[in-house]
């Protein structure tokens, strides 16, 4: 999605920036994991066709994907950002007739970063920019029924579930973004700082040269 192709959201503990050519290479080697696949539904791509989705997925205007880096790692300019990955989490605008209809997807890669709370910081920075900069008015959240850790978090975010499908084996829970719900995410999501990626990059690398 053209709108955060040079956006970063800056919250306690992760980064949240675009998703980049650079990036490819450490996401293709995570989704060759039969554990995230089976997760996330996804088959093997090669690495010529995850370049090929990335660029897609930059294009496209119904998908907002942004990759979750370590805060504190990135911090450090020796570190390559690629290093810094953690896992990725999108918004599908899936409903070309109710743009204010979102899928949300998130992924914790990187096993040593789970069950450390920053799945919740992350989608509650995500459902914050979708509110605010897409006109998001209702979350959806498909998990496979196999994932409890994922649908326990939904459902500690106040999602509600509305469905379970027996043939593709997921449950779908939903939010609803009424007054209500918009302050107490907004309040939530306080901390968060949005910056020019490219120029938190440029004085990322001054850091380095000094």
């Amino acid at each position: 999605m053209k709108i955060n192709e040079n956006i970063s959201l800056e919250g306690p503990r992760v980064l949240l920036v675009p998703y980049n050519e650079n990036h490819v290479s450490r996401y293709h080697e995570w989704m060759k994991s039969p554990e995230l696949q089976q997760l996330t539904a996804s088959e093997p791509l090669t690495l010529e066709q995850e370049h090929a989705m990335q660029r897609s997925w930059r294009e496209d205007g119904d998908k907002c994907t942004f990759i979750i880096l370590d805060k504190q790692l990135w911090t450090d300019p020796a570190v390559e950002e690629e290093q810094c990955m953690l896992g990725d989490v999108n918004i599908f605008l899936t409903d070309p007739t109710d743009p204010s209809l979102a899928e949300l997807e998130i992924m914790i890669a990187e096993a040593s970063y789970r069950g450390r709370g920053l799945g919740k910081e992350v989608t509650r920075m995500m459902m914050s920019y979708g509110v605010t900069k897409l006109g998001v008015k209702k979350f959806q959240a498909k998990i496979g029924l196999d994932n409890e850790v994922s649908v326990d978090m939904f459902k500690k975010l106040h999602f509600q579930e509305v469905s379970v499908c027996k043939v593709f084996k997921e449950v779908t829970l939903e939010m609803t973004v009424d007054e209500a719900v918009r302050t107490r995410l907004l309040d939530e999501t306080a901390f968060m700082k949005e910056r020019d990626y490219t120029q938190a990059c440029r004085d990322r690398q001054e850091l380095v040269s000094q």
